[in-house]
């Protein structure tokens, strides 16, 4: 009986007509960040691609060559710009268990750590990709006549963009006082 009340203390959807009514919360993208419309844009090229491809295929039984590999280059291109987000909202993989066990003082240090060596390692990526960029020179893709090094460029784009997110992130852990490691109930908006 005690679940029945509980249930009838929520939202009303079922009007009195016998009717279902709900009203949305409205939508709110101010907090959406620029990579996500750079990762949202690549997606619909992406998608429009597929698209095209697969009506050339199936529709005029002249499948457009280049769509593959485009379609190819634009999955990355999302992928990357796509990791931003990850790393901004910081919701990258993390085991917190041990974390619950240290002393106070060495899971700060630790999670410090961790933070640095995030900053450093996308910083290395995007340094590494701009080395093999300037090795690889005017090498073209293989279908159409456009150098490798826009993808490549995209690729460092986005370690350069998870580079900066990952100093911001470990910025506000520093100025909070502790990170998602040591509080797993935490997220980027709690100040």
């Amino acid at each position: 009986m005690s679940q029945i009340q509980d249930l009838d203390a929520g939202p009303k959807v079922m009007g009195d007509d016998g009717q279902f009514h709900a009203t949305d919360d409205a939508v709110d993208l101010s907090g959406t960040p620029v990579e996500a419309w750079v990762a949202l844009g690549f997606f619909w090229l992406l998608g429009l691609t597929v698209f095209y491809q697969f009506f050339t295929r199936y529709a005029l039984n002249n499948s457009a060559s280049w769509t593959e590999e485009i379609a190819r280059y634009l999955l990355i291109a999302t992928v990357f710009t796509g990791a931003t987000i990850g790393v901004a909202k910081n919701n990258h993989i993390h085991v917190d268990f041990f974390y619950r066990y240290m002393p106070q003082a060495l899971a700060r240090a630790m999670s410090t750590l961790v933070d640095l060596v995030r900053v450093a390692f996308f910083g290395a990526a995007t340094f590494l990709t701009a080395q093999m960029m300037e090795k690889l020179g005017s090498y073209k893709m293989t279908i159409i006549d456009l150098p490798m090094n826009i993808v490549y460029g995209v690729v460092m784009a986005g370690f350069a963009a998870m580079c900066l997110r990952a100093i911001w992130v470990a910025k506000v852990h520093w100025q909070r006082g502790y990170s998602v490691l040591q509080r797993p109930e935490s997220d980027m908006n709690d100040r």
